[in-house]
């Protein structure tokens, strides 16, 4: 008997976490960071709501932190057994974790200090580069398609997501009253026609859907504006002498930025600007990009056995250093700075807000979903005065967002790949969306003939699936 508990990405987009109990084996599905404000998610982060030495597997579907980034507590609270993911998303997952123990660190030691100051109780740290360390050891991957048995009587097969690079759907093949029952856990879905990834792989025989919701209701715009887009922007800051600031997440949407940056300045779209990189993590993520060019789609290959490479172009420069960081805010535009993280919630991207969203002329381009409570939705919704780093700074500058670029697949996408599963799909779990987006994904499921479509809460235990 297969049971499932729903913890987190339930009516939001963080900290995405389910586990699974099958013949008194416990797997779970993600176990990934809450972000948001910086009091909540830390209390968040530090209550795992269940017994981290029971859990016998860990299934992850890709790299990115609100889906991976709480394993190494898991494995400081006792987790033992193991992690199955595709080799990029280990390589992704150990580089991110690693940025995360640090960022953990900084954020402990700014919280410490005020909780000093208060005469409060200091807080531990959720975890280190040693529990990372530990955490590494416990991977062990599979490439797409490869069948596994996971626990007694559960087997797993991943298939390309196309989300991000090595991202996974998650199928389950289990038995319910002695007949073959197949789960299909969507991880993040991916769009169409994503640059350099693949198309999602639709799996066959499916029983039971546990989807994603991020945009259950609305569709992107469509791909060909993007770079039209960006063009227009470009031209505005030449001839302006001002700034493009991009947050954008290390991992995948960095990468698919550059590579359109790199379209545009091969065919003279564009004139040459600077393209600074502001992220090491970055710069690590695209050399992992380049290791695994066999997950590319086959257009990329095809530029790649060309000698083109689709993430160098004139102009593109990669920061390492902060002194380095420090001097962009020295440099006189035309200039674009991409910049993590996505929303906008740590990492280098603050500084440049700090410094660059009081001018009028400059632009801020959303490139993807801001969670609610973030510095991104904050500025996404254009709130006059925005905090950061305590401070109040008057939001001048232009915001403009491009959807098309998002890593997720839209209300048309989810649905189609949810219709293209076929009709042996009788029960759905609408999971990794707001409670509106999700009400909307359901309905969609409903129309395409799925009988039960649930709307999990936090904590909800399903019996029997």
């Amino acid at each position: 008997m297969l049971n499932i508990r729903f913890y987190g990405a339930v009516q939001t987009t963080t900290g995405s976490m389910h586990l699974m109990e099958y013949n008194g084996k416990n797997v779970l599905l993600d176990c990934g960071l809450v972000q948001g404000k910086r009091k909540e998610s830390f209390e968040q982060n530090r209550r795992i709501p269940f017994d981290a030495a029971r859990v016998d597997v860990i299934v992850l579907s890709h790299a990115h932190v609100d889906h991976s980034g709480r394993i190494p507590a898991l494995v400081r609270l006792g987790f033992r057994g193991k992690i199955y993911s595709t080799p990029p998303t280990r390589d992704l997952a150990e580089i991110m974790l690693r940025d995360s123990a640090y960022l953990q660190e900084k954020d402990v030691e700014y919280v410490n200090k005020k909780r000093a100051r208060q005469g409060l109780s200091m807080f531990e740290i959720l975890y280190d580069q040693n529990d990372v360390d530990t955490t590494m050891r416990h991977f062990e991957t599979l490439e797409y398609g490869e069948a596994r048995e996971i626990v007694p009587g559960m087997k797993l097969t991943f298939r390309d997501a196309g989300h991000i690079l090595g991202s996974a759907t998650c199928t389950l093949d289990y038995e319910k009253d002695g007949k073959p029952r197949r789960l299909l856990y969507t991880g993040d879905l991916g769009q169409k026609d994503t640059p350099f990834l693949n198309d999602p792989v639709v799996e066959k025989g499916v029983d039971v859907l546990i989807t994603e919701s991020t945009y259950g209701d609305r569709d992107h715009p469509t791909r060909e504006n993007v770079r039209g887009r960006l063009k227009d922007y470009i031209e505005f800051i030449v001839q302006h002498k001002s700034k493009l600031i991009i947050p954008a997440f290390s991992v995948g949407r960095t990468q698919q930025i550059i590579y359109v940056f790199n379209y545009l300045v091969e065919r003279g779209a564009i004139p040459i600007v600077p393209v600074y990189v502001d992220s090491p993590l970055s710069l690590k993520a695209t050399e992992i990009h380049k290791k695994h060019m066999g997950y590319y789609n086959a257009l990329t290959q095809e530029m790649l056995q060309a000698n083109d490479d689709p993430f160098k172009f004139p102009g593109l420069k990669f920061t390492q250093s902060v002194d380095e960081s420090k001097a962009l805010n020295e440099v006189k535009g035309p200039v674009v700075i991409i910049s993590a993280s996505g929303m906008c919630e740590g990492g280098r991207i603050q500084h440049h807000l700090k410094n660059n969203i009081g001018d009028p002329l400059n632009i801020v381009l959303i490139t993807g979903f801001q969670a609610e409570n973030t510095l991104g939705r904050r500025i996404v919704e254009r709130q006059p005065i925005v905090k950061i780093f305590g401070e109040e700074y008057e939001l001048k500058a232009t915001v403009y967002t491009i959807n098309e670029l998002s890593a997720h697949a839209d209300k048309t996408g989810l649905t189609n790949y949810a219709k293209a599963l076929g009709k042996t799909v009788k029960r759905a779990f609408c999971v990794h969306g707001e409670p509106d987006y999700c009400e909307a994904h359901k309905k969609n499921l409903e129309n395409i003939g799925i009988r039960r479509v649930d709307i999990p809460v936090s904590g909800q235990l399903f019996e029997n699936v």
